[in-house]
């Protein structure tokens, strides 16, 4: 029988992965090159948004199958903490008009933390491969 703190977290890794994944590939999609652009505009290194998009990419991906999860979800909360504080804390927790809040990064910096700390082995790479003896 599975536990339900499991299973809360086997929902949350794969939710977290699959949106970061989206995001990784949007950028890629789109041009690297423009997201490198915007990087560049909003005081970032160019290359961050390389950097940046293959985190999500991979590390969505990885988190999908459960390989390296608090590795990749420490990740996911700094790359969370860079945008709320460079692009969308002017903008207020609902934003504006012209531009999105920050309350799904919020919720994705949370949902990063709670994987970061708490065992989420269920269905997962890490689980296989660590388990305990």
């Amino acid at each position: 029988m599975f536990n339900k703190y499991e299973v809360g977290a086997l929902i949350l890794r794969i939710f977290l992965g699959l949106t970061f994944f989206i995001h990784g590939l949007v950028k890629f999609q789109g041009g690297i090159g423009n997201t490198a652009g915007f990087f560049e505009n909003i005081g970032l290194p160019g290359f961050s948004a390389y950097v940046v998009a293959i985190i999500e990419l991979v590390g969505g991906l990885a988190l999908i199958v459960g390989l390296g999860t608090r590795v990749v979800s420490i990740l996911f909360a700094i790359i969370m903490v860079v945008a709320i504080f460079t692009v969308k804390l002017p903008a207020g927790f609902l934003g504006t008009p012209e531009m999105a809040g920050y309350e799904l990064d919020l919720a994705l910096l949370v949902i990063s933390i709670y994987l970061a700390i708490a065992k989420s082995s269920l269905f997962s790479v890490d689980n296989v491969l660590y388990r305990s003896k």
